[in-house]
């Protein structure tokens, strides 16, 4: 019999197991068997080789484009057309003449505007419109004015130059 005092065991340790080309594995459950169709019953995949029983999609070569209905017209060719998209469209960023008269510089341009965060992209069209007042003459560079904007920055000396895309 133990005494009263446990008796300490020594614990083995396992020896250091050493890595190398040699015992590497890939980890569990990241590689699939492969199924072998067609190999006889007792392989589980065998007689219709896991295409279920007769039909079209059981044959070979049964390749079908989405929306396929068994050959039912589709639902996408009964649905009505509706509309047009115009590819000749030009979508432009719009700044107003009344967020240039907080801008002390004479030239204007789409880095300037990008940079004091009138637009969001310099690469992207960008149209002047008339609204507020200019009462300083400065140089502006896009690529569309309206009329009154031109009107507004030619009154006040500057120039509207626009840029071409």
């Amino acid at each position: 019999m133990k005494s009263k005092k446990q008796v300490k065991t020594k614990k083995t340790q396992s020896p250091k197991q050493q890595i190398g080309m040699f015992n590497l594995k890939p980890p569990a459950g990241s590689h699939k068997r492969r199924k072998y169709l067609g190999r006889g019953s007792s392989s589980g995949h065998g007689k219709t080789s896991t295409r279920g029983s007769k039909g079209q999609t059981s044959r070979a070569g049964r390749h079908f484009y989405l929306g396929f209905e068994g050959g039912q017209s589709p639902l996408v060719r009964k649905m009505p057309k509706r509309g047009f998209s115009n590819i000749f469209r030009k979508e432009y960023q719009i700044v107003n003449l009344a967020s240039f008269a907080k801008i002390k510089e004479t030239t204007i341009n789409p880095e300037l505007m990008a940079l004091k965060g009138l637009i969001k992209d310099k690469s992207k069209l960008i149209k002047v419109l008339g609204e507020g007042e200019i009462k300083k003459p400065v140089s502006i560079q896009a690529h569309a004015f309206s009329k009154k904007a031109a009107e507004e920055i030619k009154k006040a000396g500057g120039t509207a130059e626009v840029i071409n895309v």
